[in-house]
């Protein structure tokens, strides 16, 4: 099995996979505070949890948009599995062409999603990742990402909610009866939940008029399922697509 990890702000997300099949998908929250040994004794507990052993583990690859744990990250793996893991960045082998101002700047968590998205699904493509920021990014006909739009996330702008006004509480995500709240809780409900999906849809169509054409969209990340639900644009929902990115690129690469 390969274990593809992609670190990200809130949290660190692992993925299981034999060939293409991905076996399980485990999230424990980031803290960048933790020490390798502990990295470790989560990974291991993680792989006890869904029936799989340390001898299984094979390969590793890690994408990871905080620095201060990559190496932590890299020792952990090879701590635990005697496993030394490939890093995205610079270097490494995507298939895709980056075509930016400073490729070198353009996070990994971007490139696996395009990446997966090119070679699960063709290109062109719109990606929607919707996680602590949302980003929309675009790979064009010729497999090349040709630029990001990065957004605040959602629970970041609940978050601002809560903690920028004197009334305002922070609630949990569940989608409101209406647009228009008759409680404090359902106005921002609707307020998050409607309000991000019209902004998806409106840039949506700014991308696609920019583009010159309807370009097929793929909506992934952990609040993906809960806001696309609401967009009125047709899109593809596939939660996983960074770690499938992680493994084919761990394939390219091994």
């Amino acid at each position: 099995m390969v274990l593809t990890i992609d670190i990200g702000n809130t949290n660190i997300t692992f993925g299981s996979f034999e060939g293409e099949t991905l076996r399980f998908v485990a999230r424990i929250a980031t803290n960048a505070s933790l020490t390798e040994d502990e990295y470790a004794a989560k990974l291991q507990q993680t792989l006890t949890l869904y029936g799989a052993a340390v001898s299984d583990i094979k390969g590793a690859i890690i994408s990871s948009v905080v620095p201060p744990l990559n190496s932590v990250m890299k020792k952990a793996v090879f701590f635990l599995f005697g496993i030394e893991p490939i890093m995205v960045g610079p270097g490494i082998k995507t298939g895709i062409s980056i075509h930016c101002d400073t490729p070198s700047s353009v996070g990994s968590d971007l490139i696996c999603a395009c990446v997966a998205a090119h070679y699960i699904y063709g290109s062109p493509s719109l990606i929607v990742d919707m996680g602590t920021a949302t980003k929309m990014m675009v790979v064009n006909r010729k497999g090349a990402f040709v630029g990001v739009s990065i957004i605040p996330g959602v629970h970041m702008g609940m978050r601002a909610l809560a903690q920028g006004t004197a009334q305002l509480p922070q609630v949990s995500l569940e989608t409101p009866p209406a647009a228009l709240g008759k409680n404090t809780v359902d106005s921002i409900r609707s307020g998050v939940i409607f309000g991000s999906a019209a902004l998806v849809d409106g840039m949506i169509d700014r991308i696609n008029e920019e583009a010159g054409e309807q370009l097929p969209v793929y909506a992934t990340g952990g609040l993906a399922p809960i806001i696309t639900a609401h967009c009125r644009h047709e899109m593809t929902l596939d939660p996983h697509l960074v770690l499938k990115g992680l493994n084919i690129l761990y394939t390219k690469n091994n």
